[in-house]
């Protein structure tokens, strides 16, 4: 099960899981997207696919998909990554917009870890959860104005080594990825059209690795921690940055 799999790094992973011959419910707000994702997993090689529009921000709408994806079969896996990022220095942030980035990335997450885990515990079997964090989470972006985004994707890295420890004892492994700069529509979320060119140059610049990542890149990751390849594997942060975490700010 997938959140935000209509696109981008939630797109690969679905890509991916296909290939492997599993069974896929693709989740994203954009129910078309959602739609395609599925019949793209289908080519793919899936099992089975189910294309379901959801608002990770209303338990309303996640409890609905859920029943939806529960007719696939036992649930195994899940991989928590439905985001928005919303920029703004905290003076001038409207609460409305803090509210928003929370609800969606923070309370997404716990809303679709709960019904996740609901269902890999009704089925009795061993599971693995994966949440999408981000360097944010552990500094502060250079370019600014990420306060809200940051404090989403910190709680998030909290949650999961929260989780980890919680549902161990069931055989249910909860890890995050931490994706770099990544080739995505919500990479340039906060970057007006006419400057993506130029500011997509500089980031390439500061990467240690020397550009952006391909969604398939931390996709790879994510499908690792969900598998049994991982089975050793809990309560970890897998980063895929390019080496951005790595690196000092000052250049001395």
């Amino acid at each position: 099960m997938v959140t935000g799999g209509g696109a981008g790094i939630g797109r690969a992973v679905v890509r991916q899981w296909a290939a492997r011959g599993g069974g896929v419910a693709v989740l994203d707000l954009d129910g078309r997207s959602a739609e395609e994702g599925a019949a793209d997993a289908l080519s793919a090689g899936a099992a089975a696919a189910v294309g379901i529009q959801c608002d990770v921000a209303s338990e309303e709408s996640v409890a609905h998909a859920f029943r939806a994806v529960e007719k696939l079969g036992p649930l195994y896996g899940a991989f928590a990554n439905a985001g928005l990022d919303a920029g703004g220095f905290l003076h001038e942030l409207p609460a409305e917009t803090w509210h928003k980035v929370l609800e969606t990335n923070l309370t997404g997450v716990y809303l679709t870890c709960k019904y996740a885990l609901q269902q890999i515990l009704k089925a009795g079997q061993p599971g693995s959860i994966v949440c999408t964090s981000s360097p944010a989470a552990s500094v502060g972006f250079a370019a600014g104005a990420a306060g809200a985004y940051s404090a989403s994707k910190g709680g998030i890295s909290a949650l999961v080594r929260c989780m980890a420890v919680d549902y161990a004892r069931y055989g249910i492994r909860v890890n995050a990825v931490v994706p770099g700069a990544t080739e995505t529509r919500l990479m340039w979320a906060n970057v007006k059209p006419a400057d993506v060119p130029e500011m997509r140059r500089r980031v390439c610049e500061e990467v240690p690795l020397g550009r952006l990542a391909d969604p398939d890149e931390p996709a790879r990751s994510v499908v690792w921690l969900l598998s049994t390849e991982a089975s050793y594997v809990t309560g970890s942060h897998l980063v895929c940055d390019g080496g951005i975490l790595a690196k000092a700010a000052i250049s001395v």
